[in-house]
């Protein structure tokens, strides 16, 4: 695991994962929200996110933890090895509204500064849908990048993770056994 894209739904914890995979593996982290999100939660300009992203893919090592539609291709082309957080819906709820509680009024690690936390009602519906709506096709595209060579590493939930993160540190990155897809 040299090059490592992780994905999921909102609140699944891909930037705590990130952190401590980042650790494990000694791979720098790069947070899409704090690449993206410019202070006054104001948005990169579409070219402008494309440069920074190809700029961090070229690196020969990273963590890319994010969603971020736009690049998505981009980044698990370069990427050896992507891990879905494909958790449930309760999970990735409680996870969110947990976030907004921690950092109410400031903005969290992986967020650039001057973007404190918020929670908007189409934030918490995307949430709520998330499994249902965008893990199907996920999961078709995660078969796709299989055949062609990546390593998927498709996490059900929080005992799954633990378990992951476990073997990481036994193993320093070497191929795992968890894998559904």
């Amino acid at each position: 695991m040299e090059k490592v894209i992780i994905i999921g739904c909102g609140g699944a914890g891909k930037s705590t994962l990130a952190r401590k995979l980042g650790k494990i593996l000694n791979l720098k982290v790069y947070h899409l929200d704090a690449m993206y999100w410019k202070p006054g939660w104001e948005m990169t300009a579409k070219d402008e996110w494309k440069e920074l992203i190809q700029q961090v893919i070229e690196e020969d090592s990273w963590i890319l933890d994010g969603n971020y539609g736009s690049t998505m291709d981009l980044r698990a082309q370069a990427a050896d090895t992507i891990i879905f957080l494909d958790y449930s819906a309760p999970r990735c709820l409680y996870g969110i509204f947990k976030r907004r509680i921690m950092y109410h009024g400031k903005s969290r690690p992986d967020m650039n500064e001057g973007c404190p936390e918020r929670l908007d009602w189409d934030f918490i519906k995307w949430v709520a849908n998330y499994k249902r709506e965008k893990s199907p096709g996920i999961i078709v595209k995660l078969k796709e990048l299989k055949l062609q060579g990546k390593e998927i590493i498709h996490l059900k939930n929080t005992r799954e993770t633990e378990k992951f993160i476990k073997e990481q540190s036994i193993k320093g990155g070497r191929k795992h056994e968890i894998s559904h897809i």
